[in-house]
């Protein structure tokens, strides 16, 4: 039987074959960063993400320790890829009448359905080791959706450190990383965590607009761009600093990653796929808005903003055009305002009076 440390070799050799740019081993015990997990979940900062809230048979929270999730598992294998871009930021427009898509949203695929493959290749090579002592091989691959806290398994693989805006940061690649998961049975040799380089900085808790990172490490949800323009459905919080503070992001937020000194020099991505779609960079905000059902589902068929709907980007675009500061938007929120959709009209209202409270 090969040693441990030779299949580990064997494994991160064979996740570079497949195209991750990162990859190493996490054991399975319980890091100290999950600890906080049940208070987190407990205070509410989840928001309406229940998903993350799945618990196992004797009610224990699933993500809060592997234990829970999969007690057969001895070893996470932790692959990540580069999806940074050159940053074509359009320039065909006015600043205030383009809206902003996270640029994970840029590629030509739902990230999901171009990480599994390659993650699916390494799987393979972890299932063809030589037999073990214990007997079958067991694995299960998961790219976000799985009961496990993706960037702790991160942190303990070598991948990177957790940063004070809660995302994974290489030293070398910055934050822009998609990660997937392999748990297995295999008792593998993993590696050395990562140490903590934010050191004393706090340009991301100082930049988000919405104060959503409330503290180091710690982020409400219920405050998060990210969340409010992709997880959140229905009408937005009745707050006006809140709405405010989402300025013109229609899918997703990259402000505390944009502001890390780690991404300063961070490469651009080669994969193809995540190279970004004609008009997904600063789309335009009326197009947006007044998308048909058939035009949405040809747009973004394959592509991530698939899961805020149409209902949801149509109204982050008309909230978007009421932090814009641009009157020309005025005659279209007007017609908005009476849209068949609830949760539009009373978004474009909203529009409405912002902008006419700039006069």
């Amino acid at each position: 039987m090969l040693r441990s440390a030779t299949i580990s070799a064997t494994v991160v050799q064979a996740a570079t074959e497949a195209g991750f740019d990162l990859a190493g081993v996490a054991p399975v015990e319980d890091a100290p960063e999950l600890e906080y997990f049940p208070r987190w979940i407990a205070e509410g900062h989840a928001g309406e993400m229940k998903y993350l809230e799945a618990r196992d048979e004797q009610g224990r929270l699933k993500r809060a320790s592997l234990a829970h999730a999969a007690p057969w598992a001895r070893s996470v294998v932790v692959c990540a890829i580069n999806y940074n871009t050159a940053q074509p930021y359009s320039t065909q427009m006015p600043e205030e009448a383009r809206g902003w898509i996270s640029r994970y949203a840029w590629g030509q695929q739902d990230y999901h359905d171009s990480v599994m493959p390659r993650l699916r290749k390494v799987e393979a090579a972890v299932k063809n080791v030589p037999a073990q002592d214990e007997g079958e091989v067991i694995t299960r691959c998961y790219v976000d959706t799985g009961p496990i806290v993706e960037r702790v398994a991160a942190k303990y693989a070598g991948i990177g450190w957790i940063g004070k805006n809660t995302c994974i940061i290489n030293q070398k690649l910055g934050s822009w990383l998609f990660l997937g998961v392999i748990l297995t049975s295999l008792d593998l040799e993993p590696a050395l965590p990562a140490p903590d380089r934010c050191g004393s900085c706090t340009r991301c808790i100082d930049a988000c607009p919405t104060d959503a990172l409330i503290a180091p490490y710690q982020l409400d949800s219920n405050k998060c761009i990210a969340y409010l323009t992709i997880e959140k459905r229905g009408v937005l919080p009745d707050d006006d600093e809140l709405r405010a503070g989402m300025g013109r992001h229609v899918f997703g937020c990259d402000i505390c990653q944009d502001v890390c000194p780690w991404n300063r020099k961070a490469p651009a991505t080669n994969a193809a796929e995540f190279q970004p779609r004609a008009g997904l960079v600063n789309p335009a905000l009326d197009w947006l808005a007044e998308m048909g059902a058939e035009e949405f589902q040809r747009t973004f068929r394959g592509s991530p903003v698939r899961r805020t709907k149409r209902a949801g980007l149509r109204r982050n675009a008309v909230i978007a055009m009421g932090n814009s500061g641009d009157r020309k938007f005025l005659p279209l929120l007007d017609k908005l305002a009476a849209d068949e959709d609830e949760v539009v009209a009373e978004s474009a209202a909203w529009a409405i009076r912002k902008l006419n409270s700039t006069d």
